[in-house]
């Protein structure tokens, strides 16, 4: 009998990958074992967890919630968590104040559940008024605005955990909540109604912890490691020390990762963000934070677009980041967003000048791992034990 897809996937892989072997470790009570020298394997081996954002796409069959069914078979081997890209945004789930809309979501929740994967929330707030929905952004609150908000946010937040309950372990509450350019807070309708932008983050982790008092909860950003994030950086820092200092129920920050190449000496670029970074990070778990990398691809920015020196420079810049963080005992997931350049949002958001396609994530557009893949592997084979 010929190999199936699935065989031929994980052979592939393997070649590029640090072998591995030993069962899940507790960090991922929900996860099947992976293949030894699949990228969950590895992560397993060192007390971690490797999972990936899985989007729902009209077209898939037999409950799958992608329309390739490669892709799945390629996630369900590689991974031990996911989370879903949009499905559980407001936009998403909350088409109108009064109506919810889970079909979607249920549909990669049960999926992952076949597959022995362990799921993330994503997300209970974005909390920025460009990813509200519309009528969020135009909602009248009435004669008692506090009152009514309070019961808009409260009523969202239990309605999705009460009905996931403890099939979910860990969400992000609270998604970029800081302003990059200077570091404040975002002003919402929300917050205009409730009374400003912390009460507003308070009252959704005390919610979530009052309706899912098991789960992991994480505030969510994008601040990274690049030149210009230093603004950004002090607000995220401000807002967990407010946390702190206010008793909100916060366990951990999730660490975004979305990269951005620095050019072909990748390291000089290092030597250059690395202590910044560990400044952040120390900063960071100094308060008792954990850590989860919740996002990671790479923008292949001021690299030539032959495509074996800019794999390259890309895998080495993945690498150089990930062995600084992980270095980081906190640090117990790493996701990317995304598997397959086929399925990136990067080229859609931001492509480069050159008209090249970019190549954001660790395998191409055929599902063939690239030198990001290996990177990835190398980093969680030799991240320290958790």
């Amino acid at each position: 009998m010929p190999p199936s897809r699935r065989e031929l996937l994980a052979g592939a892989v393997a070649t590029a990958a640090v072998t591995a072997a030993a069962p899940l470790a507790a960090a991922a009570p929900l996860a099947a074992a992976a293949a030894p020298a699949s990228l969950q394997g590895i992560a397993a081996r060192r007390g971690l967890r490797f999972g990936t954002a899985v989007p729902w796409q009209a077209g898939g069959r037999d409950g799958v919630p992608v329309a390739d069914p490669a892709y799945a078979r390629l996630i369900a081997a590689q991974c031990g968590l996911i989370v879903a890209e949009n499905e559980m945004k407001w936009q998403h789930l909350r088409p109108t104040p009064t109506t919810f809309a889970f079909a979607h979501f249920d549909a990669i929740m049960a999926w992952a559940e076949r597959e022995h994967l362990a799921v993330r929330g994503h997300n209970l707030l974005w909390h920025q008024p460009k990813w509200f929905p519309r009528w969020l952004n135009d909602y009248d609150f009435g004669a008692q605005p506090h009152a009514a908000a309070e019961a808009l946010l409260t009523t969202h937040i239990r309605t999705v955990l009460d009905r996931y309950g403890r099939r979910i372990a860990s969400y992000d509450v609270v998604n970029e909540a800081v302003r990059p350019e200077d570091g404040k807070l975002y002003d919402t309708s929300l917050s205009k109604a409730l009374g400003g932008p912390e009460a507003t983050l308070d009252l959704a982790f005390h919610t979530a912890r009052s309706a899912a008092p098991q789960a992991q909860l994480v505030y969510n950003d994008y601040m990274s490691w690049e030149p210009g994030n230093a603004a950004h950086r002090d607000g995220v820092l401000r807002l967990l020390e407010g946390f702190r200092r206010r008793g909100v129920p916060v366990d951990a920050l999730g660490v975004q990762s979305h990269l951005v190449t620095q050019g072909i000496d990748t390291g000089a670029a290092v030597a250059r963000l690395e202590g910044d970074w560990r400044r952040f990070l120390d900063a960071v778990t100094a308060m008792g934070y954990g850590l989860l990398i919740t996002e990671l691809d790479v923008r292949d920015n001021h690299l030539p677009a032959a495509i074996p020196s800019r794999d390259r420079a890309v895998a080495d810049f993945t690498r150089a980041y990930l062995d600084i963080t992980l270095s980081y005992p906190k640090l117990r997931d790493v996701l990317c967003w995304g598997l397959s350049d086929a399925h990136s949002w990067i080229e859609g958001f931001e492509p480069r000048p050159d008209g090249v396609k970019r190549r954001p994530t660790p395998y191409d557009v055929a599902l063939h791992p690239k030198p990001m893949r290996a990177a990835i592997a190398a980093a969680l084979a030799a991240a320290p034990m958790r």
